[in-house]
C-alpha cells in the first residue's frame, strides 16, 4: 500500500493557513510563512483558466488578506495519484463559503516536490464543479 499521509496532511494544513489568512487580519509574517509552502517555480491554473506563477500567487494573497469575512474551506475526497522519491501528485475536492453566502465547489490536483524532507507545492490545477 502506498502512503500519501504526509501529502494529505500538507493539503489540510495549507488550507487551514489559507483560510486564516483570507478570513482574518493577520501579520505579514504569517503570509511569508504560508508562502514558504510553495516552490519558487510554482504554477497554477485557476478554475477560470487563469495561469498564475509564484509572484502572482503572492500578489493574490496580499490583495485578499483578511477580506473574506466568514471564509471557510472544507476538504474532501483526498486521493493519491502518484508517489515517488521526488514528491507526489494528489487530488482533492474543495468547498469554499463566506459570510455573504458565496459558495464554490472545485476539484483540485496538486503536484508536490519533496526536497530535503520538505514538501513544496509545485503545480496546482483547479476546476469548478457544477452545482
Amino acid at each position: 500500500m502506498t502512503d500519501f499521509t504526509e501529502y494529505f496532511e500538507e493539503v489540510i494544513q495549507a488550507h487551514v493557513a489559507i483560510e486564516q489568512w483570507l478570513s482574518e487580519e493577520r501579520k505579514l509574517s504569517e503570509l511569508e510563512q504560508l508562502l514558504t509552502r510553495f516552490s519558487a517555480q510554482f504554477s497554477m491554473v485557476s478554475p477560470l483558466g487563469r495561469v498564475l506563477d509564484f509572484a502572482a500567487l503572492n500578489e493574490l494573497f496580499l490583495m485578499a488578506g483578511g477580506k473574506k469575512l466568514g471564509f471557510r474551506i472544507e476538504l474532501s475526497e483526498l486521493r493519491g495519484i502518484s508517489l515517488h522519491d521526488g514528491g507526489a501528485t494528489v487530488s482533492y475536492r474543495e468547498h469554499q463559503t463566506d459570510a455573504t453566502g458565496l459558495h464554490s465547489d472545485r476539484r483540485s490536483t496538486v503536484v508536490f516536490e519533496k526536497e530535503d524532507g520538505k514538501i513544496f507545492w509545485r503545480h496546482l490545477h483547479e476546476t469548478f464543479c457544477k452545482e
